[in-house]
């Protein structure tokens, strides 16, 4: 029997990057997990994703939403 890794969102950090933008420095995806993220969702429209990547998805997907929080609060001086 087979089994999956699932990938947990911490196991991407390596592909998060800092970026400066205006007086900020940002949380960012590397241009590889960008592109990535693109590909799965232009699967996800056309109703092709494996369920692998649906997984991988979710935690690209949970990943973008908590630093997408943390760069909302950099920038809110928070």
């Amino acid at each position: 029997m087979v089994t999956s890794v699932i990938p947990k969102p911490s196991s991407l950090i390596s592909k998060i990057q800092l970026e400066k933008v205006n007086q900020y420095t940002l949380f960012k995806f590397t241009n590889d997990l960008q592109n990535r993220l693109e590909e799965l969702l232009e699967k996800k429209k056309a109703d092709l994703l494996t369920p692998e990547e649906i997984i991988e998805l979710e935690s690209i997907g949970e990943l973008d939403r908590i630093f997408t929080h943390i760069n909302a609060m950099l920038v809110a001086g928070i």
